[in-house]
């Protein structure tokens, strides 16, 4: 019987393996072999029983102290059955972690990985100081972006001078209560107890009425004073467009003052250089506008309106007058404004008219003003350039012509005239603690009338605010004029005016203001010279943002120095003032 092919090979690889084997045995023959000698140590089942501790090569040398863990252990007792000995139970390892040298969570710090599971110690943080937000963590979403309303990044609580005299803003108004729709942030209010306005449209809307009374030592300022009781009433409106290009300003503000008593019509037989009635109207309005053609070239216009009358104890006052006769002067200017970077260039053409009311006597005639009456033409000119921001240099050019609808006035003389001024000066603005424009100059007029001398004097204008505190403004005012005049002989008169005022806020609804005013009035070629000194005080109690009480303490002196004509007046009014 013949085995399969396949069992053969394996047969032949088995003697093969054991082949190998013999053959190397038979081939190491040849070398002299030499066998262990049998000692205790060979079958010693310690460490190092095959040789001597004493030679060991890891061997503990002097001064080596050896520890408990190295010791060599004891042999076992052969005589003791490891089966018949009883087994003790081994402790329960139930809830208990066994420890490795390093406690668990060792060196995780109170922010790393916890193998615990326990709380992670809080950070401290400093009084007034927010939260820190957590980290994001890995597959944590990205943090929303800080919306622009936001009051910024968390930081430690702001020092008592960065909020020092300020007003709290309140969270509504900052854009910072929960779940409050994203909206554009609101100017902080500098006034708690100011007007807020309505919209209409694009156009914020402010109005206001004060109504006052009081008592007027001598409101026609004679040289013998006749008191009378007085009640003012005094509206303003403010409209002021709300447009991303483009402005429209109103602003429109006026009083009418009334007295209880009438002057007297004769003065020792004389006709009185007053009116019997001494009711006067006063009203200030402009309208601005402003077209932006692009970023450096815009178009300007002004619309303006002065209604007024003469002055108390001023000489253009006819005797004999039932009542000041009023005067308009209306006009417009239209203009542009150039910026060539840091040099800027606006110029504009003027339109102006005066006209009079007509004069009613006491003896019931009516006596014409048309000599008073007069149209006014010119041209004004500014060319000023930024030095750095908050301080700009210029200088300012204006000529103008005057032309009387009469040739000829009352006296007979060609009150027609030209003239004008150049002046130089700065605006400025210092950390908004002082703001405002300063500026001198000279100004000229000539006549027609060769009897008119020329009227020629020096120029001040100006204004400044000075905030020398939250609670206290200092503001500084000057200005010149060439201002008509009916005097005989004289070319005009050239008045000079300085106004300081100081405010201060007892409390944000306590306000008291102190203003004193100095003016000098010139008739040329007449030898006249007169002064004119008002100290004023106001108190106004704000309830709230509608209704104000105001009261006014007022003195007026008039020095001249012609014979007669001084005066000296007191005024003492109480009144309330409503705005929205």
């Amino acid at each position: 019987m013949v085995s399969p092919p396949g069992r053969g090979r394996s047969k032949r690889a088995q003697l093969f393996r054991a082949a190998l084997p013999c053959l190397l045995l038979t081939a190491l023959e040849s070398a002299p072999a030499a066998a262990q000698s049998l000692t205790p140590d060979l079958f010693n089942p310690a460490r190092g029983g095959f040789v001597s501790p004493d030679t060991l090569p890891t061997r503990r040398t002097a001064g080596v102290v050896q520890a408990p863990s190295d010791a060599l252990p004891a042999l076992p007792d052969p005589s003791a059955d490891p089966r018949r000995s009883q087994q003790t139970p081994a402790t329960s390892r139930v809830g208990q972690v066994p420890t490795y040298g390093l406690p668990a969570a060792n060196g995780a710090a109170g922010s790393g990985y916890d193998s615990l599971n326990r709380k992670r110690q809080q950070p401290k943080l400093y009084p007034g100081q927010p939260k820190p937000k957590r980290a994001p963590g890995p597959g944590s979403r990205a943090p929303a972006a800080m919306p622009a309303t936001s009051l910024g990044p968390p930081r430690i609580a702001p020092p008592p001078s960065e909020t020092a005299h300020k007003a709290p803003t309140p969270p509504a108004m900052a854009g910072s209560v929960p779940g409050q729709p994203l909206r554009r942030r609101l100017k902080a209010d500098d006034d708690p107890f100011g007007a807020v306005g309505d919209y209409a449209g694009s156009f914020l809307i402010k109005g206001g009425l004060e109504l006052s009374a009081g008592y007027d030592t001598n409101p026609a300022r004679l040289n013998k004073p006749v008191g009378s009781p007085v009640y003012v009433v005094a509206p303003d409106l403010l409209v002021v467009s709300d447009w991303e290009r483009h402005a429209l300003v109103a602003d429109l503000r006026g009083s009418f003052s009334g007295y209880g008593n009438q002057m007297p019509a004769t003065i020792d037989g004389f006709a009185s250089p007053s009116p019997v009635d001494v009711d006067r109207p006063d009203f200030t309005g402009h309208v601005d506008g402003r077209i932006d053609v692009d970023r450096d070239f815009k178009l300007t216009s002004q619309l303006r309106l002065r209604l007024a009358t003469d002055n108390p104890g001023s000489p253009n006052v006819q005797a004999g007058l039932q009542k000041y006769p009023v005067y308009a002067t209306y006009g417009a200017t239209v203009g542009f404004d150039q910026t060539f970077n840091r040099f800027e260039v606006a110029a504009g053409a003027t339109v102006d008219r005066t006209a009079y009311t007509d004069s009613k006597l006491t003896d019931g005639t009516v006596s014409s003003n048309d000599d008073r009456d007069f149209n006014q033409y010119g041209g004004v000119g500014r060319f000023s350039y930024e030095l750095k921001p908050g301080l700009k240099p210029f200088v300012e050019i204006e000529g103008d012509s005057r032309v009387h609808d009469q040739a000829a006035d009352r006296n007979g003389y060609f009150r027609d005239s030209s003239g004008g001024y150049a002046r130089v000066g700065s605006t400025f603005e210092f950390t908004r603690i002082l703001t405002g424009e300063i500026s001198v100059g000279y100004s000229a007029r000539n006549y027609v009338d060769p009897r008119l001398s020329q009227l020629s004097g020096f120029l001040t204008a100006g204004s400044l605010i000075w905030n020398a505190s939250g609670l206290t403004t200092v503001k500084f005012f000057t200005d010149t004029q060439i201002a008509e005049t009916t005097v005989p002989g004289s070319s005009g008169v050239l008045v000079h005016t300085y106004a300081a005022e100081v405010d201060h806020d007892f409390r944000r609804w306590l306000t008291a203001v102190g203003r004193f005013t100095f003016g000098t009035y010139d008739y040329q070629d007449q030898n006249r010279n007169d002064k004119t000194y008002s100290i004023e005080g106001n108190l106004i109690y704000k309830l709230n943002r509608n209704v104000w009480l105001k009261g006014t303490l007022r003195h007026d002196i008039l020095d001249s120095n012609q014979a007669g004509s001084s005066s000296q007046g007191t005024v003492v009014m109480l009144g309330v003032r409503l705005q929205n």
